[in-house]
């Protein structure tokens, strides 16, 4: 059978598999029918033949070169279609289909270009010149293509006369995302700025920092050099040397050029790691030759090569080195491998790279795997014969395992994805209209039709479980984050120290400044019982003036003293003040300064009351002698204020308060004050307590002291008040956050100065206004006298139980002989002897002690 088919070979008709163009149909290489017909652009030959060294005459040449890979692009378009076709996706809408081999050649893909552009339904295949395109009807709604970054620009240019989509499957270059020089341009990969941000980091964190690089003479491979030395000099890496190859095959000197690379690479021995921006034809002579000269390095390779099985399948390719590629993105390619094993051809396919792989697959039918690629490609740089028995064709085998092995799944993935695109946006115009008819619509309305929505500012591409990166949903950016331009895939991050956006915002919003402003209800409400306590101060130093010589005045310590606590209680009241408003460093502080010496001398004024009281009423000789060295009353209170001077003076020195802005909260800067050491806020807050905890000791002590004239009681529970309300303010100050946190000091001062004021002045006032008859010097001596002879009393008969004790210790018990009626004579007697000395004692001690007490109070 073998021996037959050679036969029959050798008698067919010698053709020339890829002749030269004699009609344009001649020039198409697949094509089918259908109501929307799709251009493809595929470099399934490696380059155009020529026997000359420039172009003699304007003619497109036969191409040489078999590329199985590209071969089995172009059938992941035809299969991506079949798809589309056989689904619910266009019903009743048949896509249809013409590819052209582009040759690796600009001049043959702008050929090509020129006929996706002539006008549909047109004999003479002509572009028509107009002034406006928007109602032109070329032969294809969209081009599929081309691979090459080079090939693709030259052909977008011509397409964006008529804003043909131009959806490209490999084209990476970056200067392909500028919409105003390719404004119908469209990929499925990204741009080469990200994979050469790759490359710099990853050589950047293995360590290497002197590297080499070879690129082609295109616009692909300067602009990748470009951008990769820009990305290197951000992350100091050195670039030892640039080695540029010619950018065609077919160019004389390119055996020359990578020779000398090759040369370049030797001579540089230092350098180990070489990033390679080349075509795949390009690294297959390098590497061919590489391994020649026992070339072993680390080989950073661009996605344009790095999974081609073209370079993978060299003889002994693993003595080159190591090679770290990057490559496009893999989805799900099931269907194509089903599709490649029930390849077949049949009599009425127009298919000319199928039919052309089925020669080369027969010339090389003895062939093994590993070595078939190598032979189809060889065999093709030949003319073939053609077999004109289809009969023998559709018989042969076509090892679909061998083209499966060639496929590289990224980029047949990323041409179903360009597939999938166009036919979502032509489901979407099709809606609205009859697509049955060529003339539905235009090419250019198709960039407006989208497999989704557009995502709008304030939102970003979230995928839904799709194979198919341009059908996504939209959803809002999430607080503080913002998106400027439409269909973004992520969103920004506003800076968080002074900007905020709200959800789905598409723009940051500076954030607002907030402080205690003298417009808050709460501030005014505060400052309101400020305002107010200070005319309870000032009305009651009115009151304590109008009624200077009276007994309750002289008692509270007189007019001096009272003008003094006044006066502190007045400036607590002003401090207030401080905490509202928009905080300044004098008001920061200012604010604890005045409260903090203010109610340290009101407390000192009033733990001198306290002791005052005690030495006029206490008739304990071993207290009085303690309390009269305690009571210095300027000494004292200076002392006293002074600790709580230095206490301030030294944290405005080495820690002041200060302004702050606190941004941690999402929408707002909170404008603070900033106490500047904890620890000096507690010390001033702690001795306060101390001096109020003592005060409270000896206020508690005199407690029972005569009603009317008694500020013990009343400063006892001013004390309280004051304990109560700071053991609150702690847990509360903690726990609070935002513009209000000074309120809750201003309502600790507001209670604790309202408490003291109210309990240390208002009885007294009470006792001026609402019992005068009280407010005597006669009534006041009577009270002394009372108290006096009932505490005189009250000590003698202390007295005389203590010695009636000490006699009945004494006394000698009767005995058994003796009368019980003379033992209970002896007793009467000693009690009336008691009751006696008590009478006399509180007698004498009644008209002195009471002169004593007056002239102490």
């Amino acid at each position: 059978m073998a021996l037959l088919i050679i036969l029959i070979t050798c008698f067919v008709i010698i053709f020339a598999t890829s002749q030269p163009c004699q009609t344009p149909d001649d020039f198409v290489a697949a094509t089918s029918p259908g109501h929307v017909i799709i251009g493809g652009l595929f470099a399934i030959h490696e380059k155009m033949l020529s026997s000359e060294d420039h172009p003699r005459r304007p003619q497109i040449q036969k191409c040489v070169g078999f590329e199985i890979s590209t071969f089995l692009q172009t059938l992941a378009m035809i299969h991506t279609i079949e798809i589309i076709n056989n689904s619910t996706l266009l019903s009743g809408i048949k896509l249809g289909y013409e590819i052209y081999d582009t040759c690796t050649e600009v001049t043959v893909a702008m050929a090509a270009a020129l006929r996706f552009l002539s006008k549909i339904n047109c004999s003479r295949e002509t572009v028509e010149f107009k002034c406006d395109y928007s109602s032109y009807m070329p032969r294809v709604k969209a081009v599929i293509g081309a691979g090459y970054s080079e090939i693709t620009m030259a052909v977008s240019r011509m397409l964006n006369l008529q804003l043909m989509p131009q959806v490209s499957y490999e084209s990476t270059a970056e200067i392909l995302s500028d919409k105003i020089r390719f404004p119908s341009f469209l990929r499925t990969v990204p741009s080469d700025f990200y994979q050469t941000k790759a490359m710099a980091h990853l050589i950047q964190k293995s360590g290497w920092n002197w590297v080499g690089i070879i690129t082609t003479d295109d616009d692909y491979g300067r602009l990748a050099l470009n951008t990769f030395v820009t990305q290197a000099a951000a992350n100091n890496v050195c670039i030892a040397f640039k080695e540029i190859l010619p950018t065609f095959l077919s160019d004389n000197t390119i055996e020359v050029r990578i020779h000398q690379t090759l040369e370049r690479i030797i001579a540089e021995a230092q350098v180990n790691v070489i990033v390679v921006f080349l075509r795949r034809f390009h690294v297959f002579s390098l590497f061919t030759k590489a391994i020649e000269q026992n070339i072993r390095k680390i080989w950073i390779a661009s996605d344009n090569w790095s999974t081609a099985t073209m370079v993978t399948a060299i003889p002994n390719v693993k003595k080159i080195g190591k090679v770290v590629g990057f490559t496009f993105r893999r989805g799900n390619i099931s269907s194509f491998h089903s599709f490649l094993q029930n390849l077949h051809v049949l009599p009425s396919d127009n298919n000319k790279p199928l039919h052309e792989y089925i020669m080369l697959l027969s010339a090389c039918a003895y062939v093994k795997n590993s070595e078939l690629s190598q032979c189809i490609f060889n065999q093709s740089q030949e003319v073939l014969a053609y077999e004109a028995n289809k009969a023998i064709e559709r018989n042969l085998l076509l090892r679909n395992d061998f083209l499966w092995n060639f496929t590289e799944p990224g980029l047949i993935h990323s041409i179903q994805l360009a597939v999938f695109a166009l036919g979502y946006a032509i489901r979407d115009l099709c809606q609205t209209r009859d697509c049955q008819n060529p003339n539905a619509f235009q090419p250019w309305q198709q960039i407006q039709s989208k497999c989704s929505k557009e995502c709008s500012p304030g939102q970003m591409k979230k995928n839904i479980r799709s194979q198919h990166i341009c059908c996504y949903e939209c959803v809002n950016c999430p607080e503080n984050h913002y998106s400027n331009q439409t269909d973004m895939d992520h969103c920004l991050l506003c800076n968080n120290e002074t900007q905020w956006a709200p959800v789905g915002s598409p723009a940051c919003l500076e954030k607002e400044v907030e402080y205690l402003g003298w417009k808050d209800s709460l501030a005014i409400l505060l400052l309101g019982l400020s305002l107010l306590g200070s005319l309870f101060v000032l009305a009651v130093g009115i009151i304590f003036t109008r009624n200077l010589n009276t007994p309750i005045v002289k008692s509270s310590g007189g007019l001096p003293v009272c003008y003094v606590i006044l006066l502190c209680h007045f400036l607590n009241f002003a401090s207030t003040g401080f905490f509202i408003g928009e905080p300044q460093d004098f008001t920061c502080k200012a604010r604890q300064m005045l409260f903090g010496v203010s109610f340290t001398l009101c407390i000192s004024c009033i733990l001198i009351k306290s002791l005052k009281i005690l030495l006029a009423f206490s008739f304990d000789p071993k207290l009085q002698n303690l309390l009269k060295c305690l009571y210095r009353p300027v000494p004292l209170v200076s002392a006293c204020t002074g600790v709580q001077v230095v206490i301030c003076t030294l944290w405005l020195v080495l820690a002041p308060p200060a302004v702050e802005e606190n941004v941690s909260l999402p929408r707002v800067i909170i404008l603070q004050c900033e106490e500047g050491s904890t620890l000096a806020f507690g010390t001033m807050l702690g001795y306060i307590a101390i001096l109020a905890f003592v005060c409270f000791i000896c206020a508690f002590k005199g407690r029972k002291l005569p009603e009317n004239y008694n500020e013990a009681k009343f400063i006892t529970f001013g004390m309280l008040i004051y304990f109560i309300a700071w053991i609150t303010f702690i847990p509360v100050y903690v726990t609070t956050f935002g513009k209000y946190l000074p309120t809750v000091e201003i309502i600790v001062i507001l209670i604790s100065n309202y408490g003291v004021l109210c309990c240390t002045f208002f009885p007294k006032c009470y006792v001026i206004i609402c019992k005068q008859e009280t407010n005597t010097k006669s009534a006041f001596l009577e009270m002394v006298y009372s108290y006096s002879s009932h505490s005189v009393g009250s000590l003698a008969m202390s007295h005389a139980s203590r010695d009636s004790t000490n006699s009945s210790v004494t006394a000698t018990n009767p005995n058994s002989s003796g009368a019980s009626s003379a033992w209970q004579k002896s007793q009467d007697l000693q009690l009336q002897t008691l009751a006696h000395t008590c009478k006399e004692n509180a007698t004498s001690i009644s008209k002195t002690l009471p002169r004593k007490r007056i002239s102490s109070i």
